[in-house]
């Protein structure tokens, strides 16, 4: 059974995880990843999910104010060996969940062409992809996504 915990980017745990991330998105973003991890820093983000499984850190999910109507899913990341299992899922509805009791009515995205399996995710749960947005217009291995959660 997993547990979720709304928390912040300074969590312990988060931190941890998105380590792990970074980590992972330099071997398959290969010479983009510096210009997508400069939109990635999380040191001012309020809105953090950590999900667990017997007490350990095995997920996490962030959003920040992308504008007075919408959140911008960040940084989803789920332990290699337990992906496929619904830790993403779980993450990304309780993000939803936190974006509505914040009375936003949407929530953006951004991944990578070359994450297959998070696209499935975003499309599972419900997103349609859209023109690439603000910093990622004209990026040929982004796919922006929006979903309306009101």
């Amino acid at each position: 059974m997993f547990q979720l915990k709304r928390t912040d980017s300074t969590d312990p745990d988060f931190i941890a995880l998105i380590k792990r991330l970074d980590a992972e998105l330099a071997e398959r973003d290969g010479s983009d990843h510096a210009f997508y991890a400069t939109f990635n820093k999380v040191d001012q983000i309020k809105h953090v999910v950590v999900a667990y499984e017997g007490g350990l850190p095995i997920g996490c999910g962030a959003m920040k104010a992308f504008s007075g109507e919408a959140m911008e899913v960040k940084r989803m990341y789920t332990l290699p060996h337990l992906r496929g299992k619904g830790v993403a899922k779980l993450v990304l509805t309780a993000l939803e969940q936190w974006a509505k009791v914040l009375q936003y009515q949407r929530c953006v995205l951004e991944t990578g062409k070359r994450r297959p399996e998070a696209i499935r995710l975003y499309e599972k749960s419900g997103y349609t992809i859209i023109d690439n947005y603000g910093q990622y217009a004209g990026m040929e291995n982004s796919v922006c996504f929006q979903k309306q959660i009101t």
